[in-house]
């Protein structure tokens, strides 16, 4: 046995390395399995326009034991690296390096210029990735990569779109999305929860007005821009309720939020009614920089309203969350929309139009306490989702978008959940588990550049819509397709694609898919 000081991990891995290499001894592992049981692996690509980080290791390191191990027990495991090259945060990057801060800077830049870029910056730390990878010793086929900007991938994504599309799985509407005023682009319910922070901002309790009676509706929220697209106050219908008379003021809330929010103060109980009986009950607005033809501004019932914080009474705006807008949808609210998609207010708003919403709300609880609509200010910590990629306060926006209608096949996720050996165990009814089980329909498209393009088209004549599952199929719906051609903006754009019902121009969908 050798002098354990003699002992140098440095040099010996680096011999164990350069011997696999020089005797082609992953391929030889691999090779020497064919026609065995295979195990199926598909890389999770990583974005090689970025350094790798001690997380890359860990997870190429479990990566590589699982492959090995499923190897030594004698199956087929082929394994081929991948590159992610799409998305934001490349398009981030080149922002960064082309001093680019706004979309309006990137198409005033050039669209196709501006993907120019992307794709010149995808493989930037290529060879570190490589590098690292060898050097940690994970055996994957990197000579021979999928590469997510490459026609050929883009094309297997459009096939795998179209199948969604022949099953009814993928639709366009309307939803209140969490979405980022920054990146311009709307982010799935994984994406949300990579970005949440612990903030301390301030919570306010506003005072609604009845119409004809010198009482108050008290409503807690957290959002005071919001208040602006008030259309109406919500209560829970079987839950008791009470008007009280305080320091000279008539106030209603919720019977339990006033055991807590006036304990050990002097209140005077005027009338007591359950949350069913103040349905349609009308209030003077808040605001009316809008005023919609729609009916507004009255009390709804609604199951969500809980008794745990705030009033027991919701303020709801049914363009910046998603309960306000089903409960909108339910009562034929109108929704009124005041912010922008870069999340400031428009000229509508006359005192502060052009200004980001939440550095408005300062100034917004300063006017509505100079009119003597406060009841009370506090500070308030809770978790609120900032953009994993820009650090830009996420909004709750009603906007369109295209989505994959997950709920759809929800059951069959969870009944095929239960068929996998999970490690550790606890994840397949914890965290994973209770994923799927409220699997929300995913928003798929983004109103960006870098990516895959979402195949569909419109006919700007008779409506038709069609989604292209290959490029033979735009091909033949195309009046001239060159022989060379780049999958992304702008070129699917230019492309003359002709409805099949009437012959007349369609247009694509301007987004892409994320």
């Amino acid at each position: 046995m050798g002098n354990i000081a003699n002992y140098q991990p440095a040099k010996l891995e680096k011999e164990i390395i350069d011997f696999w290499e020089k005797n082609d001894i992953f391929r030889k592992s691999v090779e020497k399995r064919k026609g065995s049981k295979p195990f199926v692996f598909l890389e999770g690509p990583p974005t090689a326009n970025g350094t790798p980080h001690p997380g890359h290791v860990l997870t190429r390191i479990m990566k590589d034991v699982v492959l090995r191990y499923y190897t030594m027990k004698g199956f087929y495991v082929p394994r081929r690296a991948g590159w992610d090259t799409h998305g934001l945060p490349v398009e981030i990057e080149v922002e960064k390096k082309l001093g680019l801060k706004t979309k309006q800077d990137i198409e005033k830049y050039g669209i196709e210029k501006f993907n120019q870029e992307c794709r010149k910056s995808t493989f930037r730390y290529e060879n570190e990735w490589i590098e690292m990878t060898r050097r940690v010793g994970f055996w994957i086929d990197m000579d021979n990569p999928y590469i997510t900007l490459e026609n050929d991938y883009i094309e297997s994504v459009w096939w795998s779109l179209k199948q969604l599309w022949e099953k009814g799985y993928l639709y366009k509407g309307y939803k209140v999305v969490p979405y980022c005023p920054r990146c311009g682009t709307a982010l799935s319910a994984h994406e949300v929860a990579q970005g949440y922070k612990s903030v301390t901002e301030p919570s306010i309790f506003v005072k609604f007005k009845l119409k004809d009676e010198n009482a108050y509706f008290l409503a807690w929220t957290t959002t005071p821009w919001t208040l602006l697209s008030n259309v109406a106050l919500a209560v829970h219908p079987d839950e008791p309720y009470l008007k009280i008379k305080y320091r000279g003021e008539i106030l209603i809330l919720a019977e339990e939020r006033v055991a807590r929010l006036f304990k050990g103060e002097e209140y005077e109980i005027l009338d007591r009614f359950m949350g069913k009986e103040l349905e349609g009950k009308e209030y003077e607005p808040l605001f009316t920089y809008e005023r919609p033809e729609k009916k507004a501004w009255y009390v709804i019932c609604a199951d969500f309203v809980t008794m745990d914080e705030g009033t027991g009474i919701v303020h709801i705006a049914p363009a910046f969350g998603e309960e306000d807008y089903e409960a909108g949808r339910e009562y034929d609210l109108p929704v009124v929309q005041l912010v922008k998609k870069n999340g400031t207010f428009d000229e509508k708003v006359e005192p502060w139009k052009g200004m980001f919403v939440k550095d408005a709300d300062p100034l917004i609880i300063k006017h509505l306490e100079e009119r003597g609509l406060i009841f009370a200010v506090q500070d308030y910590t809770h978790d609120y989702p900032f953009c994993w990629r820009c650090d830009t306060p996420l909004l709750y926006y009603a906007m369109e978008s295209w989505f994959i209608a997950v709920s759809k096949f929800r059951k069959q996720l969870v009944e095929n959940n239960e068929t996998v050996e999970w490690y550790p165990d606890h994840i397949k009814h914890g965290r994973f588990g209770d994923f799927i089980s409220e699997a929300k329909d995913w928003a798929l498209s983004r109103n960006r550049y870098w990516g895959t393009p979402l195949p569909i088209w419109r006919c700007k004549k008779c409506g038709n819509e069609i989604c292209v599952g290959s490029v033979e199929e735009l091909k033949k719906l195309s009046k001239e397709f060159p022989e060379k051609y780049d999958l992304h903006k702008p070129f699917v754009d230019d492309l003359e694609v002709m409805c099949p019902n009437c012959n007349s121009r369609m247009e694509r969908e301007p987004y892409v898919i994320d």
